[in-house]
């Protein structure tokens, strides 16, 4: 068995695709509209990939406030500077449970917590 994806339903693609794609890093593999008016975007840059869902009829989408997305990064410092240039705050953080790692944790543009992990 493999992971392959996790799906995000979404409020706004746009916004979405540039927090993924800016933020993150990760590049569009698939993009496509099922219908006229719902659009599915794949993004990753490795095996495991994240799915965004628009639907306009999706009226509440909930997040649940227990679960993260990690991502490795190279420096906490330099995500701190990408983060302060595109006005996205700190949700919590930063936290070292043990010697050899550090994280601080956001929120994507629809309220997903993301989690920024670097190894010291």
């Amino acid at each position: 068995m493999k992971f392959c994806w996790v799906t995000i339903n979404v409020k706004d693609m746009e916004k979405s695709l540039y927090f993924y794609q800016e933020i993150i890093g990760l590049s569009i593999k698939r993009r496509f509209k099922p219908d006229k008016d719902r659009e599915i975007v794949f993004l990753g840059n490795g095996e495991t990939e994240i799915e965004l869902i628009y639907n306009p009829e999706a009226k509440d989408i909930v997040i649940g406030p227990d679960i993260s997305l990690g991502f490795k990064v190279e420096s906490l410092e330099k995500i701190n500077e990408v983060l302060k240039n595109n006005n996205i705050s700190i949700h919590s953080g930063p936290f070292q449970p043990n010697p050899s790692i550090k994280f601080i944790y956001v929120l994507d543009p629809n309220g997903v917590k993301i989690q920024f992990v670097e190894n010291l």
